[in-house]
């Protein structure tokens, strides 16, 4: 027996699936997040060592190479470019409020993780979401699920090659799932799919706030829609317009858990307090 069709969740179908995954692929490098808030918690610049002193389980010479990616990605900011010159938040690193906020809140009521310090939490997050269509392929189950995999395929324009290893990947990461366990059967969300809507309006909007405002709850079939990259170095109207819209970074979310992941070592955990309310 097939299952019900799902309804089409309004904010998946709408988003610009290439420009979402261009935006989280913006911020899915390891320890950009971690970075990012460290910063936002001091609030002003910082140079490598310092930041590095907040993160003691990488070292020194990684976070340069993080942070002086996130400053070609337009994320922080420098006075200058001499050896030593801290860095801070660019105007389009702080717009990153909502979106980790988003994340966050999606992955404390889906994803099963235990406690894990809040930045990872979000790293967690956007290494499930950020790979290249991916979003297309959530778009197409959320407007017309369940599908065969080979309607998939069809739907996004995707090889059968490419759509099988792309599923796989999405079955693994909990946001697809099947109807049976027999060969053929169809594909639909889990509940962590469904409720991705949020989290995509809100990395889009981030991204282009002039251009993709929040949208109203509306039924949009799913489909891939492009526009040009992200541009790199980006700090003007777009980020104008999404600190308008933004509240300052919330430090709650880089607390450290008190029993933190085995890939995040527990001298976190010395380093910091626990988030509040969580």
């Amino acid at each position: 027996m097939s299952a019900p069709a799902q309804p089409a969740t309004s904010q998946i179908g709408f988003v610009d699936a290439r420009g979402v995954e261009e935006a989280l692929s913006l911020i899915a490098p390891k320890w950009t997040t971690w970075s990012a808030q460290t910063l936002a918690q001091q609030g002003g610049p910082m140079r490598v060592r310092d930041v590095a002193a907040h993160l003691p389980f990488v070292s020194e010479q990684f976070v340069g190479k993080r942070l002086a990616q996130m400053h070609d990605d337009g994320l922080v900011t420098r006075a200058s470019h001499r050896h030593g010159a801290p860095y801070q938040l660019s105007g389009f690193g702080i717009a990153l409020s909502p979106v980790h906020r988003a994340l966050s809140d999606w992955s404390h009521a889906h994803l099963s993780l235990g406690k894990v310090a809040g930045a990872e939490r979000i790293e967690d997050a956007v290494r499930r979401l950020h790979l290249r269509h991916s979003t297309a392929m959530i778009q197409a189950l959320d407007a017309g699920g369940p599908m065969r995999f080979v309607h998939i395929a069809e739907q996004t324009g995707l090889d059968n090659s490419f759509t099988r290893q792309r599923l796989i990947r999405l079955q693994l990461d909990g946001l697809v799932t099947r109807t049976g366990p027999r060969h053929g059967d169809p594909y639909v969300l889990t509940a962590a799919g469904r409720a991705l809507g949020p989290v995509y309006a809100a990395v889009e909007h981030w991204s282009n706030p002039v251009a993709a405002p929040l949208p109203a709850p509306v039924q949009v079939a799913a489909a891939t829609r492009t526009r040009t990259g992200i541009p790199p170095r980006s700090d003007g109207i777009r980020t104008a317009a999404a600190l308008r819209r933004s509240t300052a970074a919330p430090n709650s979310l880089f607390s450290h858990a008190p029993q933190p992941q085995p890939r995040v070592p527990t001298t976190v955990t010395a380093r910091s307090a626990p988030s509040p309310g969580r």
